[in-house]
């Protein structure tokens, strides 16, 4: 008897010690799993806008809400206006162009997604700018993702709420900046100034986990990627809103 007691007293401490190992391996497992779909998100995030994709419509099963939080600001360096433009499956809220709040502008296709992705990290209301030196206004853009990778279980035609909900979600900062450059540098030399304007640099922020209450988790990882090209600007008929998409262009040295 007193064998078998001593034989369950060691089985019993190695199962605790077991039991207490357990949870840091599922939340390393899960971590990483959430860090390899966010790499495979990634890489296709980048393809569309890089790109400059006009029928990706698939997008419009997994990006569900963007958000563009400006700011106006004068020649002087002082903020003078601020808000957001929100878009979302059901409408939209911009506040900035329309006084009365709500129009219906839908993120109905991939074009609109995109456009809304590829905004200018500066503009003058229009046009890309280079900076805020002589005003315009900043913009940031976020985008609220339900995971393109993973499950198939959780994937479209999947409409059960309650799997929807369970999908692993995550933030994606948009930023379109222009190509970082002295402006003295700019000033003098016509060879950058033609850089700078054919030269833009796309940055993806991912925060993840998405909480059901909107807010993200401490985890973080960016990816990087230059463009070589211009920005078109176009007009959707609906409303006249102001998308974007990135133009590459092929260069080569001539005599």
């Amino acid at each position: 008897m007193i064998e078998i007691a001593l034989c369950l007293a060691i089985v019993g401490f190695a199962l605790v010690s077991i039991l207490l190992v357990l949870p840091s391996g599922m939340n390393t497992q899960s971590q990483t799993r959430q860090e390899t779909i966010i790499g495979q998100d990634a890489s296709e995030l980048m393809e569309a806008i890089c790109g400059g994709a006009r029928g990706v419509d698939d997008l419009t099963n997994y990006v569900y809400l963007i958000t563009n939080y400006w700011g106006f600001y004068n020649n002087k360096g002082l903020m003078t206006r601020s808000g957001k433009n929100g878009y979302s499956m059901a409408g939209s809220t911009i506040p900035s162009i329309w006084p009365q709040g709500t129009v219906f502008y839908p993120i109905t296709n991939g074009m609109r997604i995109v456009g809304l992705l590829s905004t200018p990290e500066y503009t003058d209301g229009i046009m890309p700018i280079t900076n805020l030196l002589s005003g315009g206004y900043s913009n940031h853009v976020v985008a609220y993702v339900r995971s393109m990778s993973g499950l198939a279980a959780e994937k479209p035609p999947q409409n059960n709420t309650i799997m929807q909900e369970a999908t692993f979600a995550y933030h994606l900062l948009c930023v379109n900046a222009p190509l970082a450059a002295d402006n003295g540098m700019l000033q003098q030399s016509g060879f950058a100034r033609e850089i700078s304007g054919n030269l833009r640099e796309l940055r993806l922020l991912f925060m993840w986990p998405q909480h059901p209450d909107g807010s993200v988790g401490g985890f973080r990882q960016n990816f990087r990627a230059t463009m070589g090209g211009q920005m078109l600007v176009t007009n959707d008929s609906v409303i006249s809103q102001k998308l974007y998409f990135y133009e590459s262009e092929s260069f080569t040295n001539a005599p």
